[in-house]
């Protein structure tokens, strides 16, 4: 049991960037985070690690507002955490070995990156704490009992072990703290409160541990936004740093479904009911005006292009939906431009469908625009209508998703229509972060159907 000590609560309070620890120097899986890394990194580094603690993250945060427990939040994150954020105990050094100090180095490095990204407004500091609180009490409960009091050890908390005559006649371990650090597990009654002090039970000690690492995270963010504006950061980080500051990220999303196959541009109307709300407004849009502009032309050729529309199809599709011109000007003016989206023309690289990261980040819709995220540039109104134009109508499940949207969760909102529009899935177990993983995840139950009924048909006819 821990007794609270006065006398060291400012000992080891340092400032951000005060003291460096060299990235080799990581006798602990956990970390408070409390001394800035100094160590040389490549521009590659500084924007790849950053992108991975964002990943893993995004999915907290999107666990978290789904109301989901952390064991469960757990069970989600552990193929995105061996992906992009591994951290093994001090275990498994004799078998990783120096690897661990990379895996400890990185994950260093990237919470302090994102530090400089999230520290920049009262809204996205709270969103880091929280998310990183959580990641970090996964990492606790994950940890062994040693390592656990190791790094428990070397953190000067202002607790001291109760004695055995002061534990009095409780049978589990408990540590002494200032009430008011544990004020939720005082609210659940998990606590013993004595003259000002809160007995905590060992199996309750992650709270007090978390509450102090979401308060000292909080001062740490606060002056590293004082600090920010004199800092003499490279030109080549400031861009990085604004993009990340937009949003936290998601990973990218590659297909890993049997696809649809390639399509006719005839079949695409038939396909809409598959569509995420930005591809079919843009589809929408197309079909009222027979036209698009360039940034929707470009963020809808590349979704039919991810689902299987080739090129010669999609030069058919676009004349036809463009009915308002001659073959000369849509040869002229818009030939080249989808050709060049599959690669043919020009650098002939082959563009990648826009995931919803590169939406939400990238040219913002003006008047007369149709591209961008709906949840993002719709008006409640607006989005209200769309919403209802896709079935739903139930007043609850629309204000889900619009507090959704009020909180900036737009890739939550998108989710919550497809599992709304799509009731026999369920609560999907990652998010939509893809307007083409929105396709391919609702094309699929249709398939799966489709083999079932032709199954079932087999069976009765044996």
């Amino acid at each position: 049991m821990f007794r609270s000590n006065k006398k060291r609560t400012t000992q080891n309070n340092r400032n951000f960037g005060v003291q460096v620890l060299r990235y080799n120097e990581y006798p602990n899986r956990l970390n408070f985070y409390l001394e800035a890394p100094n160590e040389e990194i490549t521009i590659e580094e500084f924007e790849n690690w950053a992108i991975s603690r964002l990943c893993v993250l995004s999915e907290i945060e999107s666990g978290l507002f789904r109301n989901r427990t952390l064991k469960e939040i757990d069970i989600m994150l552990k193929p995105l955490i061996e992906k992009h954020l591994p951290l093994s105990s001090n275990i498994s050094r004799s078998l990783k070995g120096s690897l661990i100090d990379e895996e400890r180095k990185k994950d260093h490095y990237s919470h302090y990156i994102l530090k400089l990204a999230f520290c920049r407004s009262e809204e996205l500091r709270k969103r880091f704490v929280r998310a990183e609180t959580a990641l970090f009490k996964l990492r606790f409960l994950q940890d062994d009992s040693k390592e656990r009091l190791s790094f428990i050890n070397s953190l000067n908390f202002d607790w001291e072990m109760v004695s055995e005559e002061e534990k009095r006649s409780k049978l589990d371990k408990l540590a002494d703290a200032n009430f008011d650090k544990v004020c939720d597990l005082v609210e659940k009654r998990k606590v013993f409160l004595e003259k000002g002090k809160a007995y905590v039970p060992a199996s309750e000690q992650i709270s007090l541990i978390a509450e102090e690492f979401s308060s000292r995270l909080e001062k740490s963010l606060e002056l590293t936004a004082r600090i920010l504006p004199r800092l003499d950061e490279d030109d080549r980080l400031l861009p990085i740093l604004n993009h990340l500051s937009l949003g936290f990220t998601v990973p990218e999303y590659t297909s890993t479904i049997a696809g649809i196959g390639n399509i006719s541009a005839l079949q695409i109307d038939s396909l809409i009911k598959h569509f995420p709300m930005c591809q079919r407004n843009l589809h929408l849009n197309l079909r009222k005006d027979k036209h698009l502009r360039h940034f929707g032309r470009l963020q809808y050729g590349l979704f039919l292009k991810g689902i299987g529309l080739d090129v010669e199809e999609a030069l058919v599709f676009w004349r036809k939906s463009f009915s308002n011109m001659s073959d000369e000007r849509f040869n002229k003016e818009y030939r080249y431009n989808v050709r060049h989206s599959y690669g043919l023309e020009g650098n002939r690289k082959n563009y990648k469908p826009y995931s919803c990261q590169q939406i939400l980040t990238g040219p913002q819709p003006g008047t007369g625009d149709s591209h961008g995220c709906p949840f993002r540039h719709f008006s409640i109104e607006n989005l209200n209508a769309s919403l209802e134009n896709m079935g739903i109508h139930d007043p609850k499940i629309l204000k889900e998703i619009n507090d959704a949207v009020i909180e900036r969760h737009y890739h939550i909102a998108c989710t919550k229509v497809f599992e709304f529009t799509h009731p026999s899935v369920g609560i999907l177990q990652e998010s939509i972060s893809h307007p083409n993983q929105y396709f391919d995840n609702s094309y699929a139950l249709i398939k799966n159907t489709n083999k079932n009924e032709i199954m079932e048909i087999d069976n009765k006819n044996t």
